[in-house]
C-alpha cells in the first residue's frame, strides 16, 4: 500500500503534474495540500479519468486539502477535533479505509500573524497530539501525513535556509512536534533513513533550488502497528526540477499489507 503526501501549492496550476504522479506512481492514496480552491473549483475529473475519486475540504485562495483514492473510503473528519467553528481554515481531512484512518493535514506556518498566528500554530499541534492520543486509546491503526512545517532538527534544513526564530524551528514549534512522537507514533522518514540529508521544500526565491538549500518539513506519522508495515519511504525530489513545479515534492510511504 502506497500513501503520499503532496503540498502542491495549487491544485489547479500543478493538475497536470498531479495526473501525470497518479499515472506513473500509483498511489493508492495522495493526500494534498494548499489545493487552494473551492470543492467546485477541484479537477476531480481529470483525477476521476484516471481511476481516483477525492474528498475534498477546499477554501477560496489559501490552504485546502484533498485525499484522492482508489478504494472506497468513509468520511470521518473534515475538521481537526478541538479546534473551534471559528477556525475557518482548511487544514484538514481524515478517511477510514483498509482498516486504517488516513489523515491528511496542512499544519499552520506560523510566521505570519505576529504571536496570535503562532499562538495558533501550537493549538492547533496540541489539538493534533490529543486526536492522536484518543486514535491510539482506541486502539487505531492510523497514518497521519502531510506539510507540518516543522523541522525537527538542524539537520531537517540547510545551513543559513532559515533565520534564527523562524516559527518553523523555534524551541516550542519542536516540542510540540516531540509532544506528537512522544504519544507512541513513528516518523516514517528517519526511521529508514536516520541520517541522510533529506528535504522536501526548496524555496522559489533566491535559487534555493539550484543550491540545494531546503528543508524537510513534509512528514508522515504511523501508529505502532502501521509503523510494523513500514517497507520504505520515497521522497520524490525529481517533481521539484520541473517546469513550474510546486516548492514542496512528493512523499510516499509504502506498507507490507
Amino acid at each position: 500500500m502506497k500513501v503520499t503526501t503532496w503540498n502542491v501549492n495549487s491544485v489547479r496550476m500543478r493538475e497536470a503534474h498531479v495526473a501525470d504522479f497518479l499515472t506513473s506512481e500509483q498511489p493508492d492514496y495522495l493526500l494534498l495540500q494548499e489545493i487552494k480552491c473551492e470543492e467546485h473549483q477541484f479537477p476531480a475529473l481529470t483525477f476521476r479519468q484516471l481511476g481516483y475519486e477525492a474528498v475534498i475540504v477546499g477554501q477560496k485562495s489559501y490552504n485546502g486539502v484533498a485525499i484522492l483514492h482508489r478504494a472506497p473510503v468513509e468520511v470521518t473528519l473534515r475538521k481537526l477535533p478541538g479546534m473551534t467553528e471559528a477556525d475557518a481554515h482548511s487544514r484538514y481531512v481524515e478517511v477510514s479505509a483498509q482498516g486504517m484512518r488516513i489523515g491528511g493535514l496542512y499544519l499552520p506556518n506560523g510566521n505570519s500573524g505576529g504571536e496570535a498566528g503562532y499562538a495558533y500554530k501550537l493549538e492547533w499541534m496540541e489539538n493534533l497530539r490529543l486526536h492522536a492520543a484518543a486514535m491510539l486509546e482506541a486502539d487505531e491503526d492510523f497514518i497521519l501525513a502531510g506539510d507540518y512545517n516543522v523541522c525537527p532538527t538542524d539537520a531537517d534544513f540547510a545551513p543559513r535556509a532559515l533565520p534564527p526564530g523562524d516559527a518553523l524551528i523555534r524551541p516550542e514549534t519542536r516540542a510540540a512536534f516531540n509532544a506528537l512522537i512522544y504519544t507512541g507514533l513513528t516518523e516514517a522518514v528517519r526511521a529508514l533513513h536516520p541520517r541522510e540529508t533529506l528535504y522536501t521544500f526548496w524555496d522559489y526565491q533566491a535559487g534555493a533550488w539550484d543550491r540545494n538549500s531546503g528543508l524537510r518539513i513534509d512528514h508522515a506519522l504511523l501508529s505502532p502497528r502501521l509503523a510494523e508495515r513500514l517497507v520504505s519511504v520515497t521522497i520524490h525530489k525529481d517533481e521539484r526540477g520541473k517546469p513550474q513545479p510546486s516548492d514542496h515534492v512528493p512523499v510516499t510511504v509504502t506498507l507490507s499489507a
